[in-house]
């Protein structure tokens, strides 16, 4: 677990997991929330649905980033 996190962490991997939860954040938000948007019916609950919205995609590039970097260098005990 710990290797897991030293790999998450790392800011090449960061970098990486901030853009694409923002392209594909940005996607899902319009498609999931565009029509509330347009009405201002922004309340606290769906400002909060809206950042899950966004962390989703973050968290799945860390965890392929970390698999990949893991099958490239396996750690050796």
């Amino acid at each position: 677990m710990r290797n897991f996190f030293q790999i998450a962490l790392r800011p090449s991997v960061v970098f990486r997991a901030l853009k694409y939860a923002l392209v594909v954040g940005i996607v899902l938000i319009a498609i999931n929330h565009g029509d509330a948007i347009l009405k201002g019916e922004l309340s606290a609950r769906r400002l909060f649905k809206m950042a899950l919205t966004v962390v989703v995609p973050y968290m799945v590039s860390t965890f392929s980033s970390v698999g990949a970097i893991r099958e490239r260098d396996p750690v050796r005990e």
